[in-house]
């Protein structure tokens, strides 16, 4: 068995001779699962730039899984953002109310603090806990579609509620 020449991929020559490898495969590989609508072309792009920025702990010989990983886990995530925002579009707000305006400006304050502090979790907090709440997923079913483990899933849900109890008054 020989020994590998380079032990990451940060030279360009090695990153090139990749990028030329696995490119068409990877941007196939997305194409043929999730079709046109996410953008394949972008998420091939997406995953060598994370690979690029990963380059130091990534070897060449596990750079195509490392990629393909990536890519389909972006995947994953544009789909479920998609379902979320198809999900909100679904709904139809309400063309009357019987509350009155100073109800409804708390109302507006609270869901305005709500989504800042959503939107200051980390990305792994915010995907598992959007997909918990808002989807109804099951903290299994959350690990299976991140490829991790329930108690990794439990803790980013977890500690996503408690940033949340923190920073918006009158959650407790």
């Amino acid at each position: 068995m020989p020994l590998p020449l380079n032990d990451n991929v940060c030279a360009e020559t090695v990153y090139s001779a990749i990028f030329r490898k696995y490119s068409k495969d990877l941007h196939d590989f997305l194409y043929y699962k999730f079709g046109e609508n996410f953008n394949p072309k972008d998420k091939v792009q997406e995953a060598f730039i994370k690979l690029w920025e990963n380059c130091s702990k990534v070897t060449p010989d596990k750079a195509k899984s490392f990629l393909f990983t990536v890519a389909n886990n972006l995947m994953l995530n544009e789909h479920a953002h998609q379902k979320v925002v198809l999900k909100y579009q679904a709904t139809k707000p309400k063309h009357y109310t019987n509350e009155n305006p100073e109800f409804i400006m708390q109302g507006n304050e609270y869901m305005d603090q709500l989504q800042k502090a959503i939107e200051s979790l980390s990305e792994a907090q915010r995907v598992a806990f959007l997909l918990n709440r808002i989807e109804g997923k099951k903290h299994k079913e959350i690990a299976e579609m991140l490829n991790i483990s329930t108690k990794a899933v439990e803790k980013r849900i977890y500690g996503a509620l408690k940033i949340l109890k923190e920073q918006v008054e009158g959650l407790n």
